[in-house]
């Protein structure tokens, strides 16, 4: 399920280090946070039937022969919603939100609604590692935040990659065995952790809406780590079948963060 996957070779040994997004462009200085009331993401609700509108991007594997995981806008219950379709493939739909700080008492909002789910999936072994459907936020976290190994990974892969890859990254999953509540680590990187906020099969083909405190769900995966929301880099929408070679189908609503 991770975002993308760099080989990092050292003298001794390959390591597979998960990263979570490919951003255009490396960030060469800090740069003042905004903070405010709410962050501008683009709606779906709003857009012409088709291609997601921009900013949103779609983002798959570097250098990975897979298939991609089909976003399009399309209407449904009366409604323009995103389309997520998996076929053994993997892809992110990417809304950049560059150095934005959530203010205080921030909550994400969304809904969604699984028409086919994957099957075989397990999020705790590499091989399982697939999502029928998944939000995710990517953070700035300072690396000093991070332990020493890590730390260096990262910078390695930045160093690669030529791009200001995140830190930090939580994402909320749609999973098929694991109980609602579930918190993870990502079976290729500590640096995403997931928390499982619908499971099963009991709400197939329901629009299910969810609210979340961001900042406490954020100390629950990162608190021993960062004791205060760090700034946001961007936030996706995604789903991926390329570990399992399963096929889903779910609809997203508008994303939302805001007090």
């Amino acid at each position: 399920m991770w975002l993308s996957r760099i080989w990092i070779t050292t003298g001794l040994s390959t390591i597979w280090l998960a990263s979570a997004l490919a951003q255009p462009q490396p960030h060469p200085h800090p740069h003042p946070v905004l903070q405010g009331p709410a962050l501008p993401l683009t709606p779906f609700s709003s857009a012409s039937v088709g291609e997601a509108p921009a900013p949103w991007r779609v983002v798959a594997l570097p250098r990975a022969n897979k298939p991609l995981t089909r976003f399009d806008i399309t209407p449904i219950d009366g409604q323009r919603v995103l389309r997520v379709q998996t076929d053994r493939s993997y892809a992110n739909l990417v809304h950049e939100l560059p150095h934005l700080v959530p203010a205080p008492g921030t909550q994400l909002r969304w809904r969604w609604r699984l028409d086919q789910p994957l099957l075989d999936t397990d999020l705790r072994r590499r091989e399982g590692d697939d999502s029928a459907l998944k939000v995710c936020l990517l953070f700035d976290m300072p690396l000093e935040r991070l332990g020493l190994l890590e730390r260096n990974l990262l910078r390695a892969a930045r160093s690669l990659s030529a791009e200001n890859l995140p830190s930090a990254t939580l994402c909320y999953v749609w999973d098929h065995t694991l109980a609602p509540g579930t918190l993870l680590h990502n079976a290729f990187s500590h640096r995403l952790r997931m928390i499982v906020v619908d499971s099963g099969e009991q709400q197939l083909g329901q629009w299910v809406t969810h609210t979340r405190d961001l900042a406490a769900d954020f100390q629950r995966a990162f608190g021993e780590e960062s004791a205060t929301l760090p700034p946001l880099q961007a936030l996706l929408v995604g789903a991926d079948a390329d570990n399992t070679g399963g096929q889903s189908l779910g609809y997203v609503g508008d994303v939302t963060l805001s007090p």
